[in-house]
């Protein structure tokens, strides 16, 4: 097997590091943050954000003038808020589910008089939201509704003020999504048989199907252009990776290729809602990169980035008239430092922390690699190695990304600095079907579960290990959802490799997951089919890469968590497994939450999850032999 270095800082940065580094307590690293999730109201008068009230994030507003008049708008005491946005200069609008149900719901929040009110009133109901109509009025917002038919959500304008809504839309086309113009007018959409999506676009009141790809195929327009007449669109039809393109929708035609990279997806646009023009283009190679395309807003982003010449910076999010700006600056060290910056004055104001309490100094880089796997394809990745001088036969830990068509990013991760904080060396890796690679890349992992997509982690392993890294009798692998299927089938398929396990919220059977996929995933089903397989056409390829068919092979110890509400991965995943090895008389300690979905979210369940992961992995793992 041939292996590769990439950037791999691993040999000529250890005299950097340090000994006797502060053992961190583990809750700085999963307690709530500080300051999260920031906005800016529509006049730029206030600027807003997630704290904790009670151990749960709620929304915080205070005046961009002065910032000791803090006050706090909302007081959910049983779930943190996470999704929230400005509606008018006096109303947010907030979303939150229920336990873990992803059924999500609107609430309206009048920021003078603290008056709420939910929006969306449906129980079992799912709201989203197609366009939070900024820049069109105050008072309404067009969401969707799952609520005639739990497959499919239908179209309405609701208005944030009286409740009331109005349907726009009967979604009897099977619309999975949509598209507004500058006006909040619907005028795309995509549609799926569960292999093939359509794009259908409305002209003078009919809606036309334009596109048909295979689900394969990505075309996805973003938004229009100023003047309304071409689409900016993602598009990897008849290409590898995913392309910018300007498409024109009247006579169905790409107009021109705006920008491709020769090695990864273009990921996103930057684009300004006030003068309805592109400025940036993002892709991500190892960290986020932008192609600017705008010279003013090269210009204010390169001013800012001076600032911060050891960091990395994301603009969010800004006022309406574009002149204050969201800035977040952060590295793989630090969760996010936040600013506002005034384009006019050029100044920058400091805001707060996500997580004060935490010392860069303190934490590990993150360092990009890139290996081979065994059939030859490259496969790319982050290692953390803790602050240590000695940096050979190191306890390792493996986390597969959930998704798994999903990716792993360089960012601050409390999971991975919590662990080389406690000696670990931490390894991260974009197996095949991994999102960001192309479209060949991405579709070498259909039918793979268990497989090639696992060799991927192996080969990975075997690699750090050959380097003299990890010490191959202290490995153990942890993930969530499609990561902790990983870790079954780890456990399963190589049980020689790891002395122990970690399984959060992970799938066990593949026929299960298959069966109980969310009622809004239905359209996608045949879809599931062709990435994972079909329960009867590929039975006995499902069985084989199940691990609860294979728990007669699992040796090593392992530790099941789940939330007893995931929609996504049902409770049944993980009481299949853990019943399986009981009944061979292994233990599983097992965490179930009642009050939890896809993932813990609540603070006290996130601190014992940790504090049992913390024992365990110290109990078959003894980083403590290092020192």
């Amino acid at each position: 097997m041939k292996f590769l270095f990439f950037l791999l800082l691993l040999w000529g940065c250890s005299s950097g590091r340090v000994t006797n580094v502060r053992k961190i307590p583990l809750r700085d690293f999963f307690r709530n943050s500080e300051m999260t999730h920031l906005g800016i109201s529509p006049k730029g008068r206030y600027i807003s954000y997630l704290k904790p009230y009670k151990n749960r994030l709620n929304i915080h507003i205070r005046n961009l003038e002065g910032f000791d008049d803090e006050k706090r708008i909302t007081e959910v005491s049983d779930r943190d808020i996470v999704h929230y946005f400005w509606k008018s200069p006096e109303r947010v609008v907030y979303m939150r589910d229920f336990g873990g149900d992803e059924n999500f719901h609107f609430f309206d929040v009048n920021i003078k008089t603290g008056e709420t009110k939910d929006l969306t009133p449906h129980e079992g109901v799912r709201a989203i939201l197609i366009d939070s109509y900024e820049y069109v009025d105050d008072d309404t917002i067009l969401v969707g509704l799952n609520l005639r038919d739990k497959k499919f959500f239908d179209v309405y304008r609701l208005n944030i003020i009286t409740g009331e809504k109005k349907l726009v839309l009967k979604n009897d086309n099977g619309f999975t999504s949509f598209l507004t113009d500058h006006s909040g007018k619907l005028r795309g959409a995509i549609s799926t048989d569960g292999v093939n999506r359509s794009f259908y676009f409305e002209r003078k009141g009919k809606w036309k199907r334009l596109i048909t790809t295979n689900f394969k195929e990505t075309f996805y327009p973003i938004v229009f252009d100023r003047d309304e007449r071409y689409l900016y669109a993602l598009s990897n039809l008849k290409r590898d990776k995913t392309a910018l393109v300007l498409y024109d929708p009247l006579n169905n035609r790409e107009v021109k290729k705006i920008f491709q990279h020769n090695q990864v997806d273009v990921d996103d646009i930057e684009y300004s809602e006030k003068s309805k023009k592109l400025l940036a283009i993002k892709y991500v190679t190892w960290k986020d990169q932008y192609l600017f395309k705008d010279s003013g807003y090269e210009k204010m982003y390169n001013e800012i980035k001076e600032t911060f010449p050891q960091e990395e910076i994301k603009i969010s999010k800004s006022d309406r008239d574009e002149e204050n700006y969201i800035v977040i600056a952060y590295s793989d060290r630090n969760p996010g430092t936040y600013y506002v910056y005034n384009k006019k004055q050029k100044k920058m104001t400091y805001l707060g922390s996500r997580a004060p309490w935490l010392k860069a100094e303190e934490l590990a880089p993150m360092d990009p690699i890139e290996y081979q796997a065994r059939d030859g394809l490259m496969i790319h990745g982050y290692l953390t190695l803790p602050i240590k001088d000695n940096l050979k036969n190191l306890p390792l830990i493996v986390i597969p990304h959930g998704g798994p068509w999903a990716r792993d990013v360089w960012q601050y991760s409390p999971t991975v600095q919590f662990l080389a904080n406690r000696g670990y060396a931490i390894f991260q890796m974009n197996f095949r079907g991994s999102v960001g690679y192309g479209k060949k890349f991405w579709m070498a992992s259909f039918k793979k579960w268990g497989k090639e997509m696992q060799d991927d982690i192996t080969d990975g392993v075997l690699w750090l290990i050959n380097k003299d890294i990890a010490d191959p009798k202290r490995i153990c692998i942890y993930g969530g959802s499609y990561g902790g299927y990983a870790v079954l089938a780890g456990l399963a398929f190589t049980p020689n490799l790891y002395a122990c396990g970690v399984d959060y919220v992970g799938v066990s059977n593949l026929f299960t997951l298959l069966k109980t996929i969310p009622p809004y995933w239905e359209p996608y089903r045949d879809m599931f089919y062709e990435k994972i397989g079909h329960p009867e056409k590929d039975y006995e390829l499902l069985k084989e890469a199940s691990p609860l068919f294979h728990v007669q092979d699992i040796s090593a110890p392992l530790m099941v968590a789940q939330g007893a509400n995931d929609p996504r991965v049902k409770k049944a995943e993980s009481d299949q497994i853990v019943e399986a090895l009981r009944a061979r008389g292994v233990d599983v300690p097992y965490i179930l939450k009642e009050n939890e979905g896809h993932g813990f979210r609540n603070e006290e369940n996130r601190f014992e999850l940790y504090e049992k992961m913390e024992d365990f992995f110290e109990k078959y793992l003894e980083p403590g032999k290092d020192i």
